[in-house]
């Protein structure tokens, strides 16, 4: 095993370990026995080693992921994208927590990966007139309304004490997300921005719809104003 992957192997056992998820930099390498230098050579300072350590044990939920087919149904995908990323969180709630951190200032390449496949699901949904939302306005809200469930299950256990309660806020939240198929016979306020954000959706994903560069810039600006407009 290289210097690196046994710092990174300790780190992440004492993070696991500890009661509240601090570790210092000398604990870690009197455990990998080594010296600061080598630690800081390898991953710059403290927030280098941490964001490693995230990303380390991030990486097999994202496995799961990335060798995920995407199936007929994006919904479905992105509902059991929530309770994977809650049942995850619940399982590794010190890492969890380290993943998300104010301290944090820089994110973890696995919380930037985990935001584009949750995107790339949503633009699937958006081309299917799925959504009620432009596809990245759904992703900051299913993103916020998940870490903030999965933050006060690991972080507030006495306070929230039901894992049940995930599922219910899913569901609120994919009810503002989500649309029914939208007949031809459907209220204006919620057809116009369906279509709008299909539209957009799709011109995204077209590389033959005879605008310029920036002609599609500006109409799918235009296409996710009106989409996002409150309602």
């Amino acid at each position: 095993m290289s210097t690196r992957a046994r710092i990174l192997e300790v780190a992440a056992r004492l993070v696991a370990e500890s009661p509240d998820g601090e570790i210092s930099t000398r604990a870690v390498c009197e455990a990998a026995q080594v010296g600061a230098p080598a630690l800081y050579r390898h991953f710059g300072d403290k927030e280098g080693l941490l964001s490693a350590v995230v990303d380390h044990g991030f990486d097999a939920y994202l496995a799961t992921k990335r060798e995920r087919g995407d199936t007929t149904d994006p919904v479905e995908d992105l509902r059991n994208g929530w309770d994977s990323h809650v049942d995850f969180a619940l399982r590794n709630p010190n890492l969890y927590r380290l993943m998300n951190s104010p301290a944090m200032r820089t994110p973890p390449g696995s919380a930037i990966e985990a935001h584009r496949i949750l995107t790339h699901d949503l633009e699937r949904a958006a081309a299917q007139g799925k959504l009620r939302v432009a596809p990245e306005l759904a992703a900051q809200m299913i993103m916020s309304a998940t870490t903030g469930v999965a933050l006060m299950l690991v972080s507030r256990p006495v306070t929230f004490p039901d894992v049940g309660m995930s599922a219910r806020v899913r569901d609120a939240v994919h009810a503002a997300v989500f649309t029914a198929d939208v007949s031809p016979g459907a209220p204006v306020e919620t057809a116009v921005p369906s279509a709008a954000a299909t539209l957009g959706a799709l011109l995204r994903r077209s590389h033959g719809s005879g605008l310029s560069t920036a002609e599609s810039a500006l109409m799918t600006e235009w296409l996710d104003r009106v989409s996002n407009a409150e309602r």
